[in-house]
């Protein structure tokens, strides 16, 4: 059994990747060609905005989102630890500081009144009020928190209503990072037209992945599309050797563009699919907690009713809220505890089933982000969740036969 099964998809399709990669192959224009200008055009229009700026990737995509709004030193943006490391990665690349704001326990994603807090905090100049790095405590005075990037973590969009009221309030931007999340939807809107500005991954493993590497800003706003045209190709101006501003070599590859044009045909009856999918785990899983005894969780503990075995567990589904639709890029459970999920990746694993943790350890205890002076304690819900969380087989074409057998393992291990 696959985690992942790309060989399926391709399967489905090869016909039509190798007519585009062949028109790529005839024409010779393999830097900034056609299909890059159809496949921006297309998926604008699939996601309802009126600029779409295809880059080599989805970390270059949120690097340009930035560059675009000019952050630099003395800067902040607020963002959540439990993600992926390229969402704070830019930042600090560019000299900015990065201030990390917990998760909502049932979603995964930024926790808007923890943002909330976050940014009093640093306008008051007080951690007592909200976490805030150590490191810089005598630098924090002179910060400027600039925006906010919010990720839609595994695909599910987070709360964009509450997160831009805020930063509405104190004159922040908003990026969505919806590298996860191409294909989900909030409250009748697409995920990647949530914000003012989005950026998306191509990466084989998303949803809508190509093969190799490739991403995708989105806006309605012609100047900022007019910068990132500009930023992605070196800064350039009026033609190649006029140079406007400092940029990088961010280009999508023509070939990457032709093979999402293809996957993009099948691409919503794919989303489609994952809903189905999902659909399946959350009943089987839900049937299987039913039938054993309930227990009771609260952060940082459990409590057992006494004479209760070792082994005595409830998995949590993910929860999706009523009027948005995730795109499923994982499907995540929450063991009670580490112990547990070692036990349930173990049998799992015996059994032919890959699994995979995302993401073991939050951003803020990387030592990647040490200079920040964060310690453990500062983000309870995430340091939690990396401790129990892990994802199971997730793609559109994985059979509710394979999905049984999934759940029959876990059942195994039931008193």
């Amino acid at each position: 059994m696959k985690f992942i099964d790309l060989s399926a998809q391709q399967q489905r399709i090869k016909n039509r990747i190798a007519t585009r990669i062949q028109a790529v192959l005839t024409h010779g224009q393999y830097i900034m060609g056609p299909e890059v200008k159809e496949l921006e055009e297309r998926l604008a229009e699939y996601v309802g905005v009126t600029q779409a700026i295809g880059c080599a990737s989805g970390t270059d995509a949120l690097l340009l989102a930035l560059l675009a709004y000019n952050i630099g030193p003395g800067d902040v943006i607020f963002t959540t630890p439990f993600t992926f490391i390229a969402t704070t990665e830019v930042v600090s690349l560019l000299g900015a500081t990065p201030i990390f704001v917990d998760i909502d326990p049932q979603t995964f994603n930024l926790d808007p009144d923890k943002l909330d807090l976050a940014i009093l905090a640093l306008k008051s100049n007080d951690p007592t009020i909200y976490p805030l790095p150590k490191t810089l405590s005598f630098e924090l005075s002179a910060l400027s928190p600039r925006g906010i990037i919010a990720v839609d973590l595994f695909g599910l969009p987070a709360d964009y209503d509450r997160i831009k009221a805020i930063a509405k309030k104190n004159g922040l931007f908003v990026i969505e990072d919806a590298a996860q999340s191409f294909g989900a939807e909030y409250y009748g809107k697409k995920a990647c037209a949530l914000s003012e500005m989005t950026c998306t991954s191509f990466f084989p493993a998303k949803p809508l992945g190509g093969y190799g590497d490739g991403g995708m800003c989105f806006t309605n706003d012609d100047q900022l599309a007019q910068k990132l045209h500009s930023l992605r190709n070196h800064g350039q101006g009026g033609h190649k050797y006029e140079n406007i501003r400092i940029g990088i070599n961010g280009r999508l590859d023509t070939l990457q563009a032709a093979i999402l044009l293809a996957k993009f045909e099948i691409f919503p009856e794919e989303i489609e699919l994952r809903q189905q999918v999902a659909q399946c785990y959350s009943q089987l899983l839900s049937a299987r907690s039913a039938r054993l005894p309930q227990e009771v969780f609260s952060l940082g503990r459990q409590s057992r009713p006494a004479g209760r075995s070792e082994l005595s567990f409830e998995l949590s589904v993910p929860h999706v809220p009523t009027g948005l639709q995730s795109a499923w890029a994982q499907y995540s459970l929450l063991t009670r505890d580490e112990a547990q999920r070692s036990l349930l990746q173990a049998k799992l694993k015996e059994a032919g089933i890959p699994t995979a943790i995302y993401y073991p350890k939050p951003l803020h205890l990387q030592t990647a982000f040490a200079f920040l002076g964060y310690k453990e304690g500062d983000f309870p819900i995430s340091e939690d969740c990396a401790k129990r969380i892990f994802s199971l087989p997730m793609h559109p074409y994985l059979k509710p036969e394979d999905q049984e057998r999934i759940v029959k393992v876990l059942e195994r291990l039931a008193p």
